[in-house]
C-alpha cells in the first residue's frame, strides 16, 4: 500500500483469524465482498489521489468503514479504516440504462485534516446495495461514535430527599400524598411496585431495537467491569488472600461469558456469513481452549458460543460449517474427529505425543500398574474432561501404549507389557523396566 493511502486512511487492526478487532461499543452493520476503493480524479489543489484498492471486504461499523483485503495473511494491501465522522457527504445513486450494464457504485466524500476526496465503491460481488447504501445513512446520520458510553455521575431522578421531607413516620409522604398503613398501604405499595415494573417493560418491549440496544449496553458495561477487575488484579501484590483472587477469577470468567457485543448475523454478513462466522468463532474459542488444556468438545463450545451470542441463536449445522471452514483460513485452531465419531476442537499446537507421555507416566506408577486408571484418573491429571481423557486413552490404546480391560465396573486401562515379553522365553524378567516393575507391584 502506497504513502500516500497510509497517511490518509487510519491503519484497521484485524485479528489472527481476519476478523476487525473493533472499538468499544462499536458493532458490525453490513457486509459486502470483492469490494474495489477508488479515488475520483479532481483538480483540487487540496484534494488527495491514492492507488485504488482492489477486491477486498467492506464492513460497515456504526463507527467505521473497513476495508479488508480478501486474505488479510497473503495479501500486500493492509486494512484500512475510514471514520465515519470524516465523512462529509453521501451521494444518492442514479439509475440509469448505464449503469445496468455497469457494477454497482456507491460515492462520499471524506475529509480529513483540511483535505478531501471523493472515494467510489464499486461494488463487483454479490449483495444487497440498497440495504447497505440505507444502513450506511443511518449509521452516519446516527453519529454513534458521538454518544458517550460513561455510566458516572448520578442522576437527579435517583436523588435522595431533602432533609426537610418527613422519612420516618407521619401522615404524609415525602411528595406531599396521604401515607397509607396497614393492610391498605401494603396493597397501595404492592400496587405501585407492579405498575413500576409493567411500565419498564412496556418500554423495554416497545421497540426490539430499543432492547437490542440496551442488551449492547449490558455487554459494555460487562467488559468495563471485566477490565477494572484485570487491573485491579494485576496491581494487587503478591501477598493477597486466595479466596479473594479465586471469587475475582470466576466474577472474570462470568463477565466474559456475557456476551459477543458484535455477533455475526445472516442480516449484516449476507453471503459471507458462514465464512465471517468460521473466523469470529475461531477468535472466540481462544479462551475456552486455554482452560479446558487445549481440546474441548464440539458440544460445550455450541453451548458456550450461543450463550455469547445472546438472541442470534446459531444451529449445530452452521457451527460445523463454520468449523469445517477452518482448513481455508490461516487460524491457529482447527476440528478433529475421533475415531470414535467424537468432534473436538483443538489448538494446532496440541501434541498428542505429549499426552502419550503424561498418560504413561501415569499408568507406569505402582499402584496403577495393580488396578490401572480410569477416564476420570487420566482427567484429574490431564485437567481435562473424563470424556475428553477416554478419547486419549482410546487413541493411546490404538497406537499399543496400552492395553484395555473391560468389566462391567467399566473400562480400566493399563500399560502395554507385551513388549517387553520375550518371544524366545516369555518367563524371562529383565532386571529393568516396566514388567519387571509389574511383577514387584503384584
Amino acid at each position: 500500500m502506497s504513502t500516500a493511502t497510509t497517511s490518509f486512511f487510519e491503519p484497521a487492526s484485524v485479528t489472527s483469524s481476519g476478523r476487525p478487532v473493533l472499538h468499544q461499543a462499536e458493532v458490525e452493520c453490513h457486509l459486502l465482498s470483492s469490494v474495489d476503493l477508488e479515488p475520483e480524479p479532481t483538480t483540487t489543489a487540496n484534494s488527495l489521489d491514492f492507488p485504488a484498492l482492489k477486491s477486498g471486504l467492506v464492513i460497515l461499523t456504526t463507527y467505521r468503514l473497513l476495508w479488508l483485503p480478501s486474505n488479510v495473511t497473503t495479501d500486500n494491501s493492509n486494512p484500512i479504516a475510514i471514520p465515519l465522522s470524516s465523512v462529509t457527504h453521501i451521494f444518492s445513486t442514479k439509475k440509469s440504462i448505464k449503469s445496468m450494464f455497469h457494477s454497482p457504485r456507491i460515492r462520499f466524500q471524506v475529509s480529513i485534516h483540511s483535505r478531501s476526496v471523493v472515494v467510489t465503491l464499486v461494488i463487483r460481488g454479490k449483495g444487497d446495495i440498497d440495504v447497505f447504501l440505507t444502513k450506511f445513512w443511518d449509521c452516519w446520520r446516527g453519529r454513534a461514535w458521538e454518544i458517550s458510553n460513561d455510566s458516572g455521575g448520578g442522576s437527579s431522578s435517583g436523588s435522595v430527599p431533602a432533609s426537610g421531607s418527613v422519612s420516618g413516620g407521619g401522615l404524609y409522604s415525602s411528595d406531599g400524598s396521604v401515607r397509607l398503613v396497614g393492610v391498605s398501604g401494603i396493597l397501595r405499595k404492592e400496587q405501585e411496585m407492579w405498575e413500576s415494573t409493567d411500565k419498564s417493560l412496556q418500554e423495554a418491549f416497545h421497540d426490539l431495537n430499543a432492547l437490542m440496544r440496551k442488551a449492547k449496553e449490558m455487554v459494555i458495561l460487562a467488559e468495563k467491569m471485566r477490565q477494572k477487575l484485570l487491573s485491579g488484579s494485576s496491581s494487587q501484590s503478591s501477598s493477597g488472600n486466595d479466596e479473594e483472587m479465586g471469587s475475582k477469577e470466576e466474577m472474570q470468567d462470568w463477565l466474559l461469558s456475557v456476551g459477543i457485543v458484535s455477533p455475526v448475523t445472516k442480516e449484516s454478513a449476507g453471503a459471507m456469513y458462514h465464512q465471517q462466522l468460521s473466523r469470529q468463532l475461531a477468535d472466540f474459542v481462544r479462551i475456552p481452549l486455554e482452560k479446558a488444556g487445549g481440546m474441548i468438545n464440539l458440544i460445550d463450545i455450541y453451548c458456550l458460543f450461543n450463550r455469547a451470542r445472546g438472541t442470534e441463536l446459531i444451529s449445530p449445522e452452521d457451527l460445523l460449517q463454520a468449523c469445517s471452514l477452518w482448513e481455508k483460513f490461516d487460524v491457529p485452531v482447527m476440528l478433529r474427529k475421533f475415531d470414535s465419531g467424537v468432534k473436538v476442537i483443538q489448538n494446532k499446537s496440541h501434541s498428542d505425543e505429549e499426552v502419550f507421555a503424561r498418560i504413561k507416566n501415569l499408568v507406569s506408577k505402582p499402584e496403577a500398574l495393580r488396578s490401572g486408571i480410569t477416564a476420570s484418573d487420566a482427567a484429574m491429571t490431564l485437567g481435562i474432561a473424563p470424556a475428553m481423557a477416554k478419547e486419549h486413552l482410546l487413541t493411546a490404546e490404538s497406537k499399543g501404549l496400552l492395553c484395555r480391560d473391560v468389566s462391567p465396573d467399566g473400562f480400566r486401562f493399563f500399560i502395554n507389557l507385551f513388549p517387553e515379553i520375550s518371544s524366545d522365553d516369555i518367563h524371562l524378567v529383565k532386571d529393568h523396566g516396566i514388567y519387571s516393575m509389574w511383577i514387584k507391584s503384584r
